[in-house]
């Protein structure tokens, strides 16, 4: 199914979540042509997994330099339309894991996350909007972990309900949380 049938048969579970859809989708209809890379300044679609242990009681997170504050995993589409495809990539690069799976293959959270401009590699990057399509992954903690150093500082398992103790981002906890209770409803 093309990544735009996927948005647009999702159904929202809350008021963000219907005006954040019809946004994406507008967009996407919009700069259909660059709206998967990042040729697109503006906005540009991104795909994250809230990566949980199996009993769903903690979350596999990364401190990401760029934002000096502990996250999920997550990336840029860079021209793929298979989100869930590229949600299990960056889980797999950004922590070292090699088993990681869907809860569902079902997007569980579409989110508008500002980006607020930074240098990367060497480039100043502008303040842009990632069009975020979330799903619920799922990896064995045991598993051992590798550190990307070029992204992040340190990946850890991080309790459930400890998340404002390592977040700096309330609008990302609040997602976060809206993603555990959603893989809990879904178990």
């Amino acid at each position: 199914m093309n990544f735009r049938e996927e948005i647009k048969n999702y159904k929202p579970i809350n008021e963000q979540e219907v005006n954040d859809k019809k946004v994406t989708l507008e967009y996407i209809d919009k700069f259909y042509d660059n709206i998967l890379t990042r040729e697109n300044e503006i906005a540009h679609m991104t795909s994250s997994g809230l990566i949980l242990n199996k009993s769903l009681d903690k979350v596999l997170m990364i401190h990401h330099n760029i934002y000096n504050t502990w996250a999920w995993t997550g990336g840029h589409a860079d021209g793929n339309n298979n989100m869930l495809e590229v949600a299990l990539k960056e889980a797999k690069e950004e922590t070292g894991i090699s088993k990681v799976w869907p809860l569902t293959k079902k997007i569980i959270s579409i989110d508008i996350i500002p980006v607020y401009g930074h240098v990367k590699r060497g480039k100043y990057v502008s303040s842009h909007l990632h069009l975020n399509i979330s799903y619920i992954l799922i990896a064995d903690e045991n598993e051992e972990l590798i550190l990307n150093e070029y992204e992040t500082s340190d990946v850890g398992w991080v309790k459930t309900n400890n998340l404002d103790q390592y977040s700096n981002e309330p609008y990302l906890i609040k997602i976060y949380n809206k993603i555990i209770s959603r893989a809990i409803q879904n178990r």
